[in-house]
């Protein structure tokens, strides 16, 4: 692998049609574990002009208005215009009710060991979290700008500091990277939507630099430079932007969710499951473990690969990569993580509370992880994201180091 390098992390903001696709589907599983924690719920979503279209399957006992829930997020997200809105979009549905199974109606707070081993997946995945020591949340630094910056973007809309901003945005950040750490900024590239076709270009870019660009690098270390290269709308105008210029889908922005491509990611969607479901919760507890493995100071960088196969309760496999950067041998850093972390999946379930968080989050919960990452969110408070593990993994290094 190159040490020096430049790589390039986009974000996008909740008005952008997949993540408000992402955000619909949450919402809806949100209302549901409300209701009845043990639900079972898979909700898919598409938009595109006028046209809202949600597909969802469940066993649940809770009694959920899905054309509402879409309703409700599309105005909270901000969508007024004409060719699209939460008033006037046309709404169709398919909704399968589904069997209450016993066998999904555990309380994962009162099992015991073994019975947490009957908890079996359904589903085969194989899933990777990662973590690094580029930014205080350990993610790599090109995600973790383009998300703020994206925020920012919001922020500015909500905030009515540019008023001529609309809900759909998409942000760039190119970073240049010297012995493998981060070394300057190379480029950012904002696309953002705009009400006023007839807003002057050149004072809406700089509006975005004044309002957007510079306040977050106000607050880090590395910041543009004259070099670094920096594009508003470089196409032209972007009016409107939303559902009427491009369609959405739930799902399709998996790299925007976990880590800007710049580590492996698998596959699955992880916005519209219930948390029954390995191929989104198995990503938290692979992020969980790599980031305790680097606020340890075991290595520079973790990734964690965890492979399941149906009918098991825990990985087939589990794999440690530190590409280098361990300060012990990755074998010895995989003893540990299977010593200190437990990927079962009721273990799971009951370590990060993921069935009864939509209740203790005012608002929702699983909603929020569906805009600006599931990953790194130190806004939020997420339980993968603590790392109450790093004390213990130091004491494993300095015996085996």
């Amino acid at each position: 692998m190159k040490k020096d390098f430049i790589f390039t992390s986009e974000s996008v903001t909740e008005g952008h049609p997949d993540k408000l696709c992402d955000q619909i589907s949450d919402a809806i599983v949100d209302h549901f574990l409300q209701q009845d924690p043990y639900s079972r719920i898979i909700a898919e979503c598409a938009v595109s002009t006028a046209v809202v279209f949600i597909a969802a399957r469940f066993a649940s006992f809770a009694s959920v208005d899905t054309p509402m829930v879409a309703r409700n997020v599309i105005n909270q997200v901000g969508y007024e215009e004409e060719s699209f809105n939460s008033k006037t979009c046309s709404i169709l549905t398919s909704l399968r009710e589904m069997p209450l199974r016993r066998q999904d109606r555990f309380d994962e707070n009162t099992l015991a060991d073994e019975d947490i081993d009957d908890i079996r997946v359904e589903n085969a995945a194989t899933l990777f979290g990662f973590a690094c020591g580029q930014t205080p949340a350990l993610m790599p630094m090109p995600i973790w700008l383009a998300h703020r910056l994206a925020r920012r973007l919001t922020s500015a809309r909500l905030q009515k500091v540019l008023p001529a901003l609309a809900p759909d945005g998409k942000v760039q950040v190119g970073v240049e990277y010297k012995d493998f750490s981060p070394y300057r900024i190379h480029s950012i590239t904002v696309l953002a939507s705009q009400k006023l076709p007839a807003e002057d270009e050149k004072k809406f870019a700089s509006g975005i630099i004044e309002a957007v660009i510079g306040p977050v690098f106000q607050e880090e270390a590395i910041r543009p430079d004259h070099k670094t290269e920096i594009f508003i709308n470089p196409q032209g105008p972007f009016v409107t932007g939303g559902p009427s210029v491009h369609s959405g889908l739930t799902g399709r922005k998996v790299g925007v969710d976990t880590y800007g491509e710049y580590s492996r990611q698998s596959g699955a969607a992880l916005s519209g499951k219930d948390p029954l479901r390995v191929d989104r919760v198995g990503v938290y507890a692979a992020r969980y473990a790599a980031k305790n493995i680097v606020a340890a100071g075991l290595a520079r960088e973790c990734e964690i690969q965890l492979s399941y196969s149906i009918g098991r309760s825990e990985p087939a496999s589990i794999q440690v990569e530190t590409f280098g950067s361990g300060r012990i041998h990755d074998d010895d850093i995989l003893a540990a993580v299977k010593r200190h972390f437990d990927f079962r999946l009721a273990a799971i379930l009951r370590q990060f509370s993921l069935r009864r968080m939509p209740s203790m989050v005012k608002g929702g919960f699983y909603r929020k992880l569906a805009s600006y990452g599931h990953m790194g969110r130190m806004d939020l408070g997420l339980p993968w994201e603590i790392t109450d593990k790093a004390g213990v993994l130091r004491e494993y290094m300095s015996q085996h180091a």
